[in-house]
């Protein structure tokens, strides 16, 4: 298992594709046999994880954004794709 920190770059996995569901005007997180709909801030933050981009990168993009505190984003981004990891959704 992997197990993410502010200098991991994730990405999602081979078999797995971010699609903008127009249909129902939300994001969705798609694997085989599997359907994931993440809220639109998780949906963004999904959208961030390239490959190359660290985690620190997106949590600093967010914070800047929507001016919040840094720390909080972090255990938030973090907690979020480690689970999404741990789930086999990123590489």
């Amino acid at each position: 298992m992997t197990s993410l920190s502010e200098t991991s770059c994730p990405a999602l996995a081979p078999h797995v594709v971010l699609k903008r569901d127009e249909a129902r005007s939300r994001w969705v997180i798609l694997a085989p046999e599997r359907v994931l709909v993440p809220d639109e801030t998780a949906a963004e933050v999904v959208r961030m994880t390239d490959g190359k981009a660290t985690i620190a990168e997106i949590v600093d993009r967010l914070a800047e954004k929507y001016a919040a505190p840094r720390d909080e984003i972090a255990g938030d981004v973090i907690e979020m794709l480690q689970d999404l990891a741990d789930q086999g959704y990123l590489k």
